[in-house]
Order: structure tokens, then sequence, then C-alpha cells
């Protein structure tokens, strides 16, 4: 079994013995495997242990990465348009400038991610929490932040255009700039 970069379709991680791709992406990951560009769309890595992996620039599209760890992992420029990041811990993650569009974020720990310039139009964050993110320049149109707890988050700039935020928590949330919020 093999990871491409889906730029170049040339081969990053290969493995002949692993036959499953959660077991592969955490076998490279072990082995300081430089995913960078990694094509993992629709890779079913629920429950995965991918703290302080870096993926940037990774397709990602529709994969499932429920329960999954990825605290302290790099994200940058990666896209997870619809993929499912239930439940995962996304502590201290790296989310800058990736497209993030319809993600399923619900009961997600985001606690001090960086999601400057994220893409994060129709995504489902209900019950996540987002305590002390960095959320500047954001685009959260349509989101779903019903019950989010997004204490102390930077939002300034963020566009909260029709996102829903009924029961959210933005104590002492900057919002400076942000458009939106009433």
């Amino acid at each position: 079994m093999k990871i491409l970069n889906w730029k170049t379709k040339e081969i990053i991680y290969e493995n002949h013995d692993i036959n499953d791709i959660k077991e592969l992406v955490n076998d490279a990951i072990l082995r300081n495997a430089d995913l960078r560009c990694a094509d993992l769309s629709d890779a079913y890595l629920s429950g995965a242990d991918l703290s302080n992996a870096d993926l940037s620039n990774a397709n990602m599209v529709g994969a499932d990465l429920g329960n999954a760890d990825l605290c302290y992992a790099d994200l940058s420029n990666a896209d997870l348009r619809g993929a499912d990041l239930s439940d995962a811990d996304l502590s201290n993650a790296e989310f800058f400038n990736a497209n993030m569009v319809g993600a399923d974020l619900r009961d997600a720990d985001l606690r001090d991610a960086d999601l400057r310039n994220a893409d994060l139009r129709c995504a489902d964050l209900r019950n996540a929490d987002l305590s002390d993110a960095f959320i500047v320049s954001a685009d959260l149109r349509n989101a779903d932040l019903s019950d989010a707890f997004i204490v102390r988050a930077d939002l300034r700039d963020a566009d909260l255009s029709d996102a829903y935020l009924s029961g959210a928590d933005l104590s002492n949330a900057d919002l400076c700039g942000s458009k939106g919020f009433e």
C-alpha cells in the first residue's frame, strides 16, 4: 500500500506489508515520513493518532477523522472539505488557510487552534470547544456554531454572516471588525 503526493502523484510513503490506510498513515508518522501534500481523500482514519503530524497541503477531502488525535498537527493549506472531524482532538493544531467547507467538527476540541484565514463555510461546529482559538479573518458564513464554547477566541475580521450562534458562549471573544455578528 502507498500514499501519493496528490499534486505530483509521486509516492510519498510505501509499505507492502500493510493493507489498512490508518495503519499505513500511523506507520508513516512513526517513521517520520514526509506527509506534506499527501492524498488522503476519503481515507478512513477514525481514531488515528496523528498528533504532531505535518499534513500541510494534504488532500483530505471527505476523510473520516472522527475521534482522531490531531493535537499539534500542521494542517495548514490542507483541503478538508466535507471531512469528518467530529469528536477529534484538534487542540493546538494549525489550520492556517485550510479549506474546511462543510466539514463536520461537532464536539471537536479546537482549543488554542490556529484557524487564521480558514474557510469554514457551512461547517458544523456544534458543541465544539474553540476557546482561545485564533480565528482571525476566517470565513464562517453559514457555519453552525450552536452551543459552541468560543471563550477568549480571537475572531477579528472573521465573517460570521448567517452563522448560527444559538447558545454559543462568546465570553471575552475579540469580535473587532468581524462581519455578521449582531
